[in-house]
């Protein structure tokens, strides 16, 4: 995607240099373009942990150059059991993220069987940029998929402005490139369709706010930021055509983990008669887990985060209280949408109902 007309993906390798990770460092935007280097595992584990990088398939890429920077730091000939150790550590960084398990036992069960390091690095290295290109590809396939969907409701409406509601970001930042839940909004811009988004600020950490908005705005697409409390009165008012939200890991039997506030969105649209899609690669469906309010790991972030609101003052980025400073705040980065409320998956492989049937014969097609 673009960042002031430069196309850009939101992990790469150094130029030059593969010895280094390079990532944009969310936490900056959407005020300063601030470019970070990973030279280790502990500088992957801090980008995840602390949110340089944000999103479920991203969050899996960076987990897999975390794994291919472990071993290539190592001096030693690496054992089974410390390779072990560098994935134990990384899963730890965030629990909720599906991707991020995925990504690391990916790299593990192929090196694992190794005899050198070199081969395990080059097995690594390898293994992390195919990730990479598969979740770009899995991206622009879900936008070809999920464009279908604006398209039958934009000739319903008689070509007149399609309006999606998002929350949380999972757009181009969140992936490496298009994004889940934006990325059949950019291919209804590519076939000239007119749409228009509702941006949820997303508090806590207004990912919404400032990271969804900012992409959008780079890539010329119209946008209005709302309040996270705004989508059931616009949808009561008819001001919302569908909602696409993305997702940090799904049950096979189609319950969404997705940022807080996500179900509540879910709830306004199903009492509206809305369609609630939910876009996310196949890499997010968790097949060993069949109830999500009680399977799925809930991430409890610091209080702070809630309790703190950070935003650009004199040129520079300060953080305010906007809270009594001794109330107590309760931060938990996820909730759980049940499969009833989710009018269909967006993936890769095509769009599916929310069932376990339909998202098992899904899985198993080719892509």
């Amino acid at each position: 995607m673009l960042i002031n007309k430069k196309q850009f993906h939101t992990i790469w390798l150094k130029e030059n240099n593969c010895n280094i990770v390079q990532i944009i460092d969310q936490r900056a935007l959407p005020f300063e373009l601030k470019i970070v280097d990973l030279k280790t595992i502990d500088d992957v584990f801090y980008a995840i942990r602390e949110m340089l990088v944000r999103g479920a398939p991203l969050i899996g890429v960076t987990a897999a150059y975390g794994m291919y920077l472990g071993i290539l730091n190592s001096k030693d000939n690496l054992s089974n059991n410390k390779i072990i150790q560098f994935a134990k550590y990384l899963k730890s960084a965030r629990p909720t993220a599906v991707n991020l398990e995925y990504a690391v036992d990916l790299i593990t069960r192929n090196i694992i069987s190794l005899k050198s390091n070199k081969e395990k690095i080059n097995i690594a290295l390898e293994l992390a940029n195919k990730l990479k290109e598969k979740e770009i590809l899995a991206s622009k396939k879900i936008g070809e998929y999920g464009v279908k969907i604006i398209e039958d409701i934009y000739k319903k409406n008689n070509n007149k402005t399609i309006n999606i509601l998002t929350h949380c970001n999972a757009g181009w930042l969140a992936c490496i490139d298009y994004g889940t839940a934006t990325a059949p909004i950019y291919k209804a811009k590519e076939k000239g369709i007119n749409v228009h988004v509702w941006v949820d600020e997303t508090r806590p950490r207004n990912q919404g706010g400032k990271l969804t908005a900012w992409e959008l705005e780079q890539n010329n697409i119209p946008h209005t930021i709302i309040s996270d409390n705004t989508g059931g009165l616009l949808m009561q008012k008819g001001m919302v055509d569908l909602v696409i939200v993305g997702s940090d890991r799904t049950t096979i039997t189609g319950d969404v983990a997705n940022k807080i506030g996500t179900y509540l969105k879910a709830l306004a649209a199903f009492d509206n008669n809305i369609p609630f899609y939910v876009a996310l690669p196949t890499s997010t469906i968790d097949p060993d887990i069949s109830d999500g309010i009680t399977e799925i790991p809930i991430e409890e972030r610091n209080s702070d985060e809630v309790k703190y609101m950070e935003g650009l003052y004199n040129n520079k980025i300060t953080k305010v209280l906007v809270t009594p400073q001794n109330s107590n705040a309760l931060n938990y980065g996820f909730d759980i949408t049940p499969a009833k409320y989710v009018t269909a998956l967006i993936t890769e492989k095509g769009i599916c109902k929310a069932n376990k049937n339909n998202i098992t014969k899904t899985l198993a097609k080719n892509e």
